[in-house]
C-alpha cells in the first residue's frame, strides 16, 4: 500500500535568510581567526604597532617578509576590520584599541588562542577518523602545541602570579618566602614555576609533564633564567605516587585532560604534607551545557574539548572528560579527593577560569 507523501515543513524564509547570513559571517570569522595566527607567529601585528600608518612594503620590510605575501594579509585585515587602509595613499595602520589585545606588549594578548583554530584545522583529518574509530589521539599529533600553550600560561598564570594567585592562599607568600617543597604537575614549559623559584630561593620546585618536549623547553627557560633550585622530570602521572614529599602543589589547566581526573587528584592529595596548599586552574564553565550558553568563548571552548582535550584523554585509555567538564564536577572531585576546605575563584581579570585553593588537614 502507498504511503501517504509527507507534505514538506514549510519554513520562515526571512528567519532561513538570517541564519544563513550568520553562517557566511561565522566562516569569515574563521578565515580571519587563522590570519589572526599568522599575524601573532610572524609578528605582523608587534611591528605595525610600532610604525606609523606604513606601505605593505614598509611594514614587509620592517619585518622580515616577503612583501607580496604581507599585503595579501594585510587585505585580510582590513577587509576583517582589524587594521584600516587608506587608498588614497596606500598606507595601512593597526589602531591602537586593537593592538591592545592583538601584541605581546598588550595586557592580553587574544591572538594567541587564534593559534588553537588554525591547529584544529592541521588536525581536521586526524581527528575526522577518531570521529569513526573512537579513539584518541597523543600530545605529539597537535603542531606547536606547548608553544601555545606556555604563551597561554604567560598571560593567565604568569603574569598574575605573585600578586594575584599566590595570594589567594593567604599564608603561602610568607611559606614560600621560608621555604617549601614545590610541584608543578603538568607543567608544559615550566615559565610558572621558573618565574616562582627565581622569586623565592628559599624553595625548592620540581616539575613534571608527560611530554619530552615541554620539558626540554621547560629546562631550557629555567635555565636560561638561572634558577638552580629547579627540577624538571618527564614523568607519566597516571601511577605518581610521592606520599607526603610537597608542601604546595599547582596544576595550571592541567587536570581535565588527565587518564582519571578524580584519582589524579587523589594522588595530588597523598603527595601533600599536613597543612598542604593545592592551588588548581582550570576552564570555568559549567558542566551543563544550557548553563554555557553566555560563557565566554564557549562555542571556541567546546572546539577545543573535541579537537584535543577529549581525545587526549581517550588515547590514554582515560574517561574523556573534556575541556567543559565543569566546575561542579571538579569542585565535588576535590572534595571526594580528600580535601577539606576547597575555596572556589573566579577573577575579573579572567572570566573564562576558575580558580580553586584546596587544603589538607
Amino acid at each position: 500500500m502507498a504511503q501517504p507523501l509527507t507534505k514538506p515543513t514549510p519554513i520562515d524564509e526571512a528567519a532561513a535568510e538570517a541564519f544563513a547570513d550568520r553562517i557566511a559571517g561565522a566562516l569569515n570569522d574563521g578565515a580571519v581567526a587563522v590570519m589572526l595566527s599568522v599575524g601573532h607567529r610572524t609578528g605582523l601585528f608587534d611591528v605595525m604597532a610600532k610604525l606609523p600608518p606604513s606601505t605593505s612594503a614598509r611594514i614587509a620590510k620592517a619585518a622580515e617578509l616577503a612583501e607580496r605575501y604581507v599585503r595579501e594579509w594585510l587585505a585580510v585585515m582590513v577587509t576583517g576590520r582589524i587594521a584600516t587602509y587608506d587608498p588614497a595613499r596606500g598606507l595601512y595602520a593597526l589602531p591602537a584599541e586593537h593592538a591592545a589585545c592583538l601584541t605581546r606588549s598588550g595586557s592580553s594578548n587574544l591572538a594567541v588562542y587564534a593559534q588553537a583554530v588554525a591547529m584544529m584545522g592541521a588536525c581536521q583529518d586526524t581527528v575526522l577518523e577518531r570521529f569513526e574509530s573512537g579513539a584518541g589521539t597523543r600530545y605529539g599529533d597537535y603542531p606547536c602545541f606547548h608553544q601555545f600553550m606556555s604563551e597561554d600560561s604567560d598571560q593567565t598564570v604568569v603574569g598574575p602570579l605573585f600578586d594575584i594567585l599566590l595570594p589567594l592562599a593567604a599564608d603561602l607568600p610568607a611559606r614560600l618566602e621560608a621555604g617549601i617543597d614545590v610541584l608543578d604537575a603538568g607543567c608544559h614549559h615550566g615559565h610558572a614555576l621558573t618565574a616562582m623559584a627565581q622569586r623565592f630561593p628559599g624553595s625548592r620546585f620540581t616539575g613534571y609533564d608527560l611530554c619530552d618536549e615541554a620539558i626540554a623547553g621547560a629546562r631550557k627557560h629555567a635555565a636560561a633564567a638561572g634558577a638552580s633550585n629547579l627540577h624538571f622530570e618527564t614523568r607519566d602521572l597516571t601511577w605518581f605516587d610521592e606520599q607526603g614529599a610537597y608542601d604546595f602543589v599547582t596544576t595550571f589547566d592541567a587536570v581535565h585532560d588527565q587518564k582519571d581526573p578524580q584519582d589524579f587528584m587523589r594522588r595530588l592529595h597523598r603527595a601533600l604534607r599536613p597543612g598542604g596548599i593545592y592551588l588548581m586552574q582550570d576552564i570555568g564553565g559549567s558542566a551543563r551545557l544550557e548553563n554555557n550558553m553566555d560563557f565566554p568563548m564557549a562555542s571556541f571552548l567546546y572546539a577545543i574539548s573535541c579537537f584535543h582535550c577529549t581525545p587526549i584523554s581517550l588515547g590514554q585509555g582515560g574517561v574523556g572528560l573534556g575541556t567543559m567538564w565543569g566546575w561542579e564536577t571538579a569542585q565535588a572531585m576535590l572534595k571526594e579527593a580528600g580535601f577539606h576546605n576547597v575555596e572556589r575563584h573566579v577573577l575579573p581579570h579572567d572570566p573564562m577560569n576558575v580558580w580553586f585553593v584546596s587544603r589538607k588537614q
